[in-house]
């Protein structure tokens, strides 16, 4: 399960502190955006949520208690063992996904793009930075006012203005997650692990693992290779030893 950069100076709310954020970075977000991003241990922490409307909060509620319940762990028609995401329970111990509250139904399509810009500027910065530990950092923006019907058609949208520019310039996956999304599971198209009860877009570190997820996509699979370079053919080739297409064939 792979999910999910371009957001401006447009986000606010209550709770990534600013000691989350490498010292010395060349871009330091502003304090509106720094704010706005709690991790699930905030929520049971009054001093961190009293910024929230009940609305806010019960919206980020049912997300945190989704993700602990749903995608941090094993699920029998996954299709293969582990947690539906696997970086999520580390992720989680770690204190490296946050979750932020926006609404965005008075918003055009260009402030919700800068929206989403502006968080797409903080995951870097966001401690830690070392190499080996990024793929463990994740923001999730709920849309609290968002409803399931128009959750498709909006999240299309977005994408389609970001996700091939995110990926390309930034090493950043975005998706959506709502309770209609049909996309399936790598190793089980009958089953479907992106329907959130609340949507949510997901916005994550590119891993060399996604080609799993690119490989009936040639623009994709394309974006992929060329982000990962010789590390690309080394993962395909370790993957093509594995299978017996060496077998002959009629």
């Amino acid at each position: 399960m792979t999910l999910i950069k371009p957001f401006a100076a447009a986000a606010a709310g209550t709770s990534i502190a600013a000691s989350a954020f490498a010292p010395g970075a060349s871009s330091i977000p502003n304090p509106a955006q720094t704010t706005n991003l709690f991790t699930l241990e905030d929520l049971d922490n009054v001093n961190r949520s009293k910024t929230l409307s009940d609305d806010e909060l019960t919206s980020l509620q049912v997300v945190a208690d989704w993700i602990k319940t749903f995608v941090a762990r094993p699920h029998k028609d996954l299709g293969r063992a582990g947690a539906v995401c696997p970086f999520v329970p580390t992720a989680l111990e770690r204190k490296t996904l946050w979750l932020a509250p926006q609404r965005i139904a008075d918003r055009s399509p260009l402030e919700v793009v800068q929206l989403i810009n502006g968080y797409k500027e903080l995951l870097p910065d966001a401690q830690p930075i070392a190499s080996n530990e990024v793929n463990y950092k994740t923001i999730v923006v709920v849309f609290t006012d968002l409803s399931a019907d128009r959750a498709k058609t909006f999240f299309d949208e977005v994408l389609q203005h970001l996700g091939v520019q995110s990926y390309a310039e930034d090493g950043l996956v975005l998706g959506g997650f709502y309770e209609s999304n049909e996309g399936t599971a790598v190793y089980n198209p009958s089953f479907l692990p992106f329907t959130a009860p609340v949507p949510f877009l997901l916005m994550r570190h590119a891993v060399i693992s996604d080609w799993k997820f690119f490989l009936d996509k040639d623009e994709w699979l394309k974006l992929w290779a060329r982000h990962h370079g010789e590390s690309a053919v080394q993962t395909l080739g370790a993957e093509l030893r594995r299978l017996p297409w060496r077998v002959k064939r009629d």
